[in-house]
């Protein structure tokens, strides 16, 4: 069963429908910066888009919501950008607050089960929600783990007490999953408590909880050491290295033919020009064939199947929207855009006064540097029909890294 499928009637292939909450209230005192950090880039987007992308992604999980501060609803807006989302909602106080709310706020739609995780860790694992959902097939919450590697010591000012035996102690993750009844019950009987997860919850309750096995990529961002340890995650060995993933490189190319106006829309910039160009939406020629390429990489279907032409949604849309979804697909498969080069193809007007600012909005839509965008230009010599000058052509190809086997 595909995502859009599951998505539109809200059933998995585990039988009944499953949610998720994305917790992304607090407010990170201690990573420090001007911003929440679940605001803060991780490889060229905010941390916030990787946990949500990677759980809109998801075969089994038919709807996403986030729980966010009231401050935060632009900065929101921009990590949430191109993801199909249900509107988030307002969290409290305190995490168990923000949590309790999103449950409440989810009996619209009444899932059976229910996914709750940490914006802070953004690197989720598709194998991990698998075997949270299994576990829930037996037990009414599942959590997942990492056993405890280190001896453990109990102190008391700055001498040990005693060693702590490690036998059966687990770190905790997130996502938490449970039957939705089952911990919106546990929540509502818990308010006022200080329970440090939704698994304590659980077992405030009386619920049994299962373990299953977590990741250890599953680092919850607290401070920029622990930043630095996510992006290395995403990116082995440093940008000088090889790729560790598997490299794919896609292509696209699209035409626009000229109708009546004063400019242009061309890689997200507007050009003044005798005429425009016609379509269905702000017909950005460049933009167009840069998403088919990226599309291609990763062998998704094209413009038109993602944003159909018979949709009025889509009439005069800025097609940034559209480039932006597609760069968000590559990081909800916990992939990467390592470069993307484009060539518009055309007698008039002239590029090259233009191109820095194309460069540099390219790279804006897709969260990633500059000098990882090519934008060219050539024209066909007076032949053809971008050479009669009836219309603009542009070709383009994105290379992409994914996760070996995605």
């Amino acid at each position: 069963m595909e995502k859009n499928e599951q998505t539109i009637d809200g059933t998995t292939a585990a039988g009944g429908t499953t949610a998720a909450l994305v917790v992304a209230a607090g407010r990170g005192s201690r990573f420090g910066g001007t911003a929440p950090k679940q605001y803060t880039p991780l490889a060229g987007r905010p941390i916030l888009t990787h946990a949500l992308a990677r759980l809109a992604a998801h075969p089994a999980v038919g709807a996403v919501r986030a729980v966010i501060h009231p401050d935060d609803a632009a900065a929101y807006a921009e990590a949430a950008a191109g993801l199909d989302l249900l509107p988030p909602v307002h969290g409290g106080r305190e995490r168990q607050e923000s949590v309790r709310l999103g449950l409440e706020s989810l009996r619209e739609i009444a899932p059976d089960r229910v996914l709750i995780h940490d914006a802070a860790r953004p690197l989720l694992e598709s194998s991990v929600v698998a075997r949270l959902l299994e576990a829930l097939e037996q037990a009414p919450g599942a959590l997942p783990v990492l056993p405890v590697a280190d001896t453990l010591k109990r102190g008391a000012g700055d001498r040990v007490v005693e060693t702590v035996p490690r036998n059966d102690l687990y770190r905790a993750q997130t996502p938490q999953a449970f039957h939705y009844e089952a911990i919106l019950a546990a929540h509502r009987t818990a308010i006022g408590e200080k329970l440090t997860d939704d698994a304590a919850v659980a077992e405030a309750a009386g619920l049994p909880v299962a373990l299953v096995e977590g990741s250890p990529k599953l680092v919850k961002i607290t401070t920029p050491a622990d930043l630095s340890e996510a992006e290395g995650w995403l990116n082995p060995g440093g940008p000088s290295q090889a790729p560790a993933g598997e490299v794919r490189v896609g292509q696209g190319f699209d035409v626009h033919r000229f109708g009546p106006g004063e400019a242009v829309t061309l890689c997200g910039v507007r050009v003044a020009h005798s005429q425009a160009l016609a379509g269905h939406s702000d017909a950005d020629v460049g933009l167009h064939a840069l998403t088919d390429a990226i599309l291609g990489a990763l062998a998704d279907g094209d413009i038109g199947s993602h944003f159909p032409p018979s949709d009025p949604t889509w009439r005069g849309a800025d097609s940034a929207r559209f480039l932006r979804h597609a760069g968000t697909l590559v990081t909800a498969r916990g992939g990467r855009l390592l470069h993307c080069d484009l060539t518009l193809i055309c007698e008039a007007p002239k590029i090259g006064p233009h191109r820095p600012a194309m460069r540099q909005r390219v790279a804006e839509i897709l969260g990633i540097a500059a000098e990882r965008v090519a934008v060219k230009a050539t024209t066909t010599e007076k032949l053809g029909f971008t050479g009669r000058g009836e219309g603009i052509a542009a070709q383009a190809t994105a290379t992409v890294e994914l996760p070996r086997g995605s």
